[in-house]
């Protein structure tokens, strides 16, 4: 896997890092401004383009990275895709449930690979707390919160309208926040049969916070997701007979615990990892794409496809508009 990199934002500073402790090589950067993507690719020694279609036609890599703001990533990974280029999307995927359609279904086509760039899926311990939801009985219960004051948030009290809460970039908690509370539940459990947001929304309409609730017909999950304010944050997974905690941002899962009624000990159920969370779910993609592991790729949009419903429903109940919305289609 070679990569060519789209945006010159904070996410893109962080992924280049990432991606050199990974090994995996870098080989251009798309940005509009020249300016602002020249110090970027001056530290990594990659080759400049302000003009995608010129971007896409270098044949130096095979994978784009798509780091721009959320209502971008729709028309930016169409066109790379066409292009035949495998595509790394940053969460969340698209800003509504049928671009994702869409752009899968170009995929499929074009015989490229898509990935959702979630943290959480490609971490050990998330996949290894799985076999182990037996033992705490008939699950109630799933409280995952992230909560975190957003540094825009001040700018925005005062009338700024930065990108994290702008309804016309696809902006607000649920997108950029909540949306990893909803994977770490879909990601085991599917689609859920009901999905309501309730949300604190801001002068614009956009949401600063909010709580989504899913039913999966026997067993509640909760997911808090803040912009606005702070607390510690965390997941826990309630059953019959005990739980498992998470502690910390669900967007990095690198601890969790089994505790079980009447036992005083909990069993330890981290799995160790060399590299930092960002660095393996590229090496995980890069292995994927190595092997054209087909399968892998589909389960994994499946989940894509299912958490973007979701986030589709829970902006409609919640009465949320992103623009140039259309009517929302929730059928997997």
């Amino acid at each position: 896997m070679k990569i060519g990199i789209v945006g010159n934002g904070s996410i893109v500073k962080t992924a280049l890092a990432c991606l050199q402790e990974a090994k995996i090589q870098t080989a251009a950067l798309w940005c509009r401004n020249e300016e602002k993507g020249r110090p970027l690719c001056e530290q990594y020694h990659l080759k400049q383009y302000t003009d995608y279609a010129k971007f896409l036609q270098d044949d130096s890599f095979d994978t784009v990275y798509i780091g721009l703001v959320n209502s971008l990533h729709y028309a930016y990974a169409m066109q790379a895709v066409q292009a035949h280029k495998h595509v790394i999307v940053e969460k969340p995927f698209v800003s509504r449930y049928g671009e994702a359609i869409s752009l899968i279904e170009e995929a499929e086509q074009e015989k490229v690979m898509l990935f959702e760039a979630i943290l959480s899926r490609y971490s050990r311990t998330y996949q290894a707390l799985i076999p182990h939801l037996d033992e705490i009985g008939d699950l109630k219960i799933i409280h995952g919160n992230f909560s975190q004051y957003s540094r825009r948030y001040d700018a925005y009290q005062e009338g700024k309208v930065l990108p994290a809460f702008d309804p016309e970039l696809s902006g607000g908690a649920l997108y950029d926040i909540n949306v990893y509370n909803i994977h770490f539940a879909a990601g085991i459990f599917g689609m859920p049969s009901h999905v309501q947001y309730l949300a604190n929304k801001g002068f614009n309409g956009i949401d600063t916070s909010g709580v989504l609730m899913m039913d999966y017909h026997g067993f509640q999950s909760v997911c808090i997701g803040a912009k606005d304010c702070a607390s510690p944050c965390g997941t826990v997974l309630q059953g019959t007979k005990g739980y498992i905690e998470l502690p910390g941002r669900p967007s990095i899962i690198d601890h969790a615990s089994l505790h079980l009624n009447g036992s005083e000990e909990p069993i330890t159920l981290d799995v160790p990892e060399e590299g930092s969370p960002m660095a393996n779910e590229f090496l995980r993609i890069q292995e994927v794409i190595a092997q054209q592991d087909w399968n892998t790729e589909a389960a994994w949009l499946i989940r894509t496809k299912q958490v973007m419903n979701i986030l589709d429903q829970a902006r409609v109940s919640a009465g949320i508009h992103f623009a140039a919305d259309e009517e929302p289609e929730f059928t997997i």
